[in-house]
């Protein structure tokens, strides 16, 4: 059985089955940033060994982390933590504007600054920041086909991605996910969103090209790593002249 003089417990019951305390297990070495994205972990075999469970248990740990898209099978090459940039459907999996016509396109990205500021207590309820705490925001254009589409503002605790610049930003080839991922070691896993209709302000009409007072689509989005811990708030203000918001249930 698993020694608990070796690996600390996971704050879930003892009484979880004993392949959801291995995936726990599992989880908080990668919360732990012993396997950074895109290395490998070590084989099922070797993981039933330290901890002395069988190898069908650390499987189906794993099967359970690869559907959630925190880890991923190569066939013949071992199982990997999962990247942004992994596949094409990963890179579209946080991006929920589509065009019109259905296909898919990933947009030109603009960041037009990026700022120091403090947590006011809204911002601080949403990233479980107390008020007054040091945060980035961002503030960047998507482009599809080279036409103004999403006004973005990005909210970031500033203890977790220091040294951030836009000129760090603008040198990164990639989504991002892929930045916060490749340059903080900080992954995004899940996203919560709401979605609203706004009007657009002077600032986004001009910056999307609208007509003051347009219709738009108001995505507000935190975004959770390892352990539920909330680490971006967005709200990006989407035209829908060529595009649509689209999301799929299962």
């Amino acid at each position: 059985m698993i020694s608990p003089t070796q690996y600390p417990t996971p704050e879930t019951p003892s009484f979880q089955p004993l392949y959801q305390q291995i995936k726990g297990l599992l989880t908080q070495r990668l919360e732990t940033r012993e396997w950074r994205p895109g290395q490998a972990i070590p084989s099922e075999q070797d993981l039933a060994a330290q901890f002395s469970v069988s190898q069908g248990t650390v499987r189906k740990a794993i099967d359970e982390l690869a559907d959630e898209n925190i880890v991923v099978r190569r066939q013949g090459k071992g199982t990997f933590v999962a990247t942004h940039t992994e596949t094409k459907s990963s890179m579209f999996r946080f991006l929920r504007m589509r065009r019109n016509d259905g296909h898919d396109e990933y947009p030109a990205s603009e960041l037009i600054d990026v700022r120091r500021s403090r947590a006011t207590a809204d911002v601080g309820r949403s990233l479980d920041l107390k008020a007054g705490e040091a945060i980035l925001i961002l503030r960047r254009l998507l482009r599809y086909s080279g036409e103004p589409t999403v006004l973005d503002e990005i909210t970031l605790p500033a203890a977790m991605f220091k040294g951030l610049t836009k000129e760090r930003v603008d040198a990164h080839e990639g989504s991002m996910y892929g930045f916060f991922e490749t340059e903080f070691g900080v992954r995004m896993l899940r996203a919560e969103e709401q979605v609203k209709a706004v009007t657009a302000d002077p600032t986004t009409a001009e910056a999307l090209r609208v007509g003051m007072g347009s219709p738009l689509l108001c995505v507000e989005r935190i975004t959770y790593t390892y352990a539920n811990k909330p680490v971006e708030f967005r709200r990006g203000l989407c035209t829908t002249r060529s595009h649509h918001y689209a999301n799929t249930l299962s």
